[in-house]
């Protein structure tokens, strides 16, 4: 036990002290999780393996921008209107509540002076945060080529792994790892036909309650969802923030009823329906496991937490097939 701790010690400060590149081969290999049914399809195409790579990377770069582009400019035209939604609902609730509602006018009444301040103290370090900017483009750039590499050379990627464990063992190795992988590329697949279709319900309502850039907000939706939980709740606040800002109050709470509904529908129906076929944890497992990865990660953490949870869940379950065949096998 104390060797193993030992070794994970290890293992630990050499993640925090090589971070960004860790932090780029983990999102590498969700990111060909995800990828690979496309680059499996080109290659069954007859498409060159490097080119299949490449228009598959090139794909991703295509997607992510356009999401990125939609969700900041719907966020940008409704910021201004959102500010004035919540000042306005706090002036409504201190003329109904009286004194009780005061705090809230208050809140609302300073919240230049706070954001004023915010901004002086963020201001004072610039320097820092173009430097965090730096290396969140550097962790992107990297894991994309790695993207293109483990793509194309997955089964180059193998043969390594046989050649570097001991010949008797490489069998084993070499299941552990399909099976981890496995894990990953099923809640990556699942997670993101949930996302899908949790999106295209969420923007439909949004259509039809006539809500501002419900197109950004469904992509919004989208990219949240493969951070469970948390990632819902927070695009669903900023929906319902942008139809209180546009439309007024009756409309949001029809907006939050929407956004509740969509919900119900993915953890009664979705999850156990779709994540059941891939992988699937206890919600308590999952709730732990991104409080584990925002204490030690942040944001970045709370992504990457569910999938390499999977994935040592997938190695768990290889040793147990493995362990018991033998122990079968030897009564």
């Amino acid at each position: 036990m104390l060797l193993v701790a030992g070794v994970a010690a290890i293992g630990v400060w050499l993640c925090v002290t090589f971070r960004t590149a860790v932090t780029s081969v983990l999102l590498a290999l969700l990111g060909t999780a995800l990828l690979g049914p496309l680059y499996r399809r080109l290659v069954a195409m007859k498409v060159q393996r490097s080119l299949a790579a490449g228009l598959t990377c090139a794909a991703v770069v295509a997607v992510v921008g356009g999401v990125t582009y939609i969700v900041v400019a719907a966020l940008i035209d409704t910021g201004d209107q959102i500010v004035t939604s919540v000042r306005r609902a706090a002036e409504d609730l201190t003329e109904h509540l009286g004194a009780a509602g005061t705090s809230l006018d208050d809140v609302a009444g300073n919240a230049k002076e706070l954001l004023g301040k915010f901004g002086g103290t963020a201001a004072s370090g610039v320097i820092s945060g173009l430097s965090v900017v730096g290396e969140v483009i550097a962790m992107a750039v990297l894991a994309l080529l790695l993207v293109f590499f483990f793509l194309r050379d997955s089964g180059r990627a193998l043969r390594a792994l046989r050649s570097s464990v001991p010949r008797g063992s490489a069998d084993h190795v070499e299941a552990m790892a399909r099976r981890a992988f496995g894990a990953v590329e099923g809640f990556m697949r699942g997670t993101t036909f949930i996302a899908l279709i949790d999106a295209l319900l969420i923007t439909a309502g949004l259509l039809v309650l006539r809500v501002p850039g419900a197109v950004g907000l469904g992509a919004l939706v989208f990219v949240g969802a493969y951070i469970p939980y948390l990632g819902a709740f927070i695009s669903g606040a900023v929906a319902i923030l942008v139809a209180l800002a546009d439309r007024g109050v009756a409309i949001a709470l029809w907006t939050v009823g929407v956004v509740l509904a969509v919900q119900l529908l993915e953890g009664h129906v979705l999850q156990p329906l779709i994540q059941s076929r891939t992988v699937q944890m206890h919600p308590a497992v999952v709730m732990i496991t991104i409080t584990a990865g925002a204490s030690v990660a942040g944001i970045l953490g709370m992504l990457l937490a569910v999938p390499l949870t999977a994935a040592a869940f997938g190695v768990i379950g290889e040793l147990r097939r493995l362990y018991g065949a033998e122990a079968g096998g030897g009564t």
